[in-house]
């Protein structure tokens, strides 16, 4: 898999892991990943919303009880294409019997 990048080049997905989570809770799925064998980002999160699934990046709670991201896509462009990447493979192992 790959993602766009704001300068119009790839990156390359070397790896991505989806534990599906099969209680009730609106969080469905952690989701770890690899980009080009040289960046790992860990603890996003497929998050069911008012709107339906969207991908919720790695964040921590300030002083202030406010959630901030800790690490994010810079661009709309990568934001959308790695949110769409992580959704399709969600949806293709939430669809596989376990």
């Amino acid at each position: 898999m790959t993602l766009l990048a704001a300068n119009k080049e790839t990156l390359e997905i070397s790896n991505i892991k989806i534990n599906l989570i099969k209680d009730n809770s609106k969080v469905k799925a952690l989701v770890s990943l690899v980009i080009e064998d040289s960046l790992a980002l860990h603890g996003i999160k497929v998050v069911e919303g008012n709107s339906g699934l969207f991908v919720a990046m790695p964040s921590r709670k300030t002083k202030d009880n406010e959630y901030k991201d800790i690490v994010h896509p810079i661009t709309p462009e990568f934001r959308k294409n790695m949110q769409e990447t992580i959704l399709e493979v969600y949806h293709e192992m939430s669809a596989e019997p376990v």
